[in-house]
C-alpha cells in the first residue's frame, strides 16, 4: 500500500523515524550509485551522537516513561504508630533517570573514485541534529564542509525542532530541502508543505561534471512500500507532534477520511 500523502507523510516523523532516516539513507545511495559511476560512487557514513536531553523525544521518538504511582500516606502513618519516630512524607511518584541515549545517522557521501575525496554530503537531519546541544555541533560540521570546499544537501523532513540553517527570508513551512554549493556562498531551498511532492534536486559533483537528478518522491515511496510502514501507522490517530496548522489539520482530515472510516 502507498502513503496516503503526496510527499512527506508526517506520521513517519513518530517512533518510525529511525527505521525511516537508514532506509532513506540506503535507498539514495541505490539510486545515485548508476548515475555516478565510473567517476564517483556514493557511501554510508554512520556517525554516532549522544542525545543527551532525551526528554525532549519521550513518546515521540523513544518509548514513554514508566510512571509508578507508589505508597499512600498510610504507610508514613504506621512507621509513627509503630516506633515512635516521625515518619517521612511518601513521594508520590517514582521515576526512572532519564540517560543518555546514543543515536546513529547514516548519511550519503558522494566521492570521487580515483582519489576518495568527498565531493558531496547528503544529510538527512535528525531530531538530535535540531536541538541542543546537537544542533551547535551540527552547525560546526555544516561550516567545516563549506570550507572544505565540499557540497551539502540537507534534507529537512522532521517539522520539530530548530532548522540549522535560519534566514529571515524563509517562510514557515513544515519541511525545507537545501542545497549548499561549493564555495557559492548561495544556498538554494525548496519549502515544502504536506500537500506537496518531494522535488527531483541536483546532485552536484566536480566542474565540470553535469548535475545528476535524484527524485526524492520516489525514493520515499519506494522505502514506504518496501518496509510496509502502513502496517505499523494507524491513521485514525493524529500525527506525532508538533500540532498541525488550522488549514493543514483540515486538509489532513479530508485527506485520510477514507482510511478512518
Amino acid at each position: 500500500m502507498p502513503s496516503p500523502f503526496p510527499g512527506m507523510d508526517p506520521y513517519l516523523e513518530g517512533y518510525l523515524w529511525s527505521d525511516v532516516h537508514s532506509a532513506l539513507a540506503n535507498k539514495i545511495r541505490q539510486v545515485l550509485v548508476p548515475l555516478l559511476r565510473k567517476r564517483y560512487t556514493a557511501r554510508l557514513e554512520i556517525y554516532l551522537v549522544e542525545d543527551n536531553a532525551p526528554e525532549a523525544e519521550v513518546g515521540i521518538l523513544y518509548p514513554d516513561v514508566e510512571v509508578l504511582q507508589v505508597r499512600s500516606s498510610q504507610v508514613g502513618a504506621l512507621q509513627l504508630t509503630q516506633s515512635g519516630a516521625i515518619a517521612t512524607t511518601p513521594a508520590q511518584l517514582t521515576l526512572p533517570v532519564l540517560q543518555p541515549v546514543e543515536v546513529r545517522v547514516p548519511t550519503v557521501e558522494i566521492r570521487d573514485t580515483a582519489l576518495n575525496v568527498l565531493v558531496t554530503c547528503i544529510e538527512i537531519l535528525s531530531p538530535v541534529n535540531k536541538r541542543e546541544p546537537g544542533l551547535t555541533g551540527y552547525r560546526q560540521k555544516r561550516q567545516r564542509l563549506y570550507q572544505a570546499g565540499v557540497n551539502l544537501i540537507e534534507l529537512d523532513l522532521l517539522r520539530r525542532g530548530s532548522r540549522p540553517f535560519n534566514h529571515p527570508r524563509l517562510p514557515s513551512v513544515p519541511y525545507l530541502i537545501e542545497l549548499t554549493r561549493a564555495q557559492s556562498g548561495m544556498v538554494d531551498v525548496w519549502t515544502l508543505g504536506l500537500q506537496d511532492r518531494l522535488p527531483v534536486i541536483p546532485v552536484p559533483l566536480r566542474q565540470p561534471d553535469p548535475d545528476v537528478p535524484l527524485d526524492l518522491t520516489a525514493v520515499l515511496n519506494a522505502i514506504y512500500d518496501e518496509a510496509a510502514y502502513d502496517l505499523s501507522i494507524d491513521y485514525r490517530v493524529t500525527p506525532p507532534p508538533p500540532p498541525l496548522s488550522e488549514s493543514d489539520a483540515l486538509w489532513l482530515e479530508n485527506l485520510l477520511a477514507p482510511l478512518r472510516g
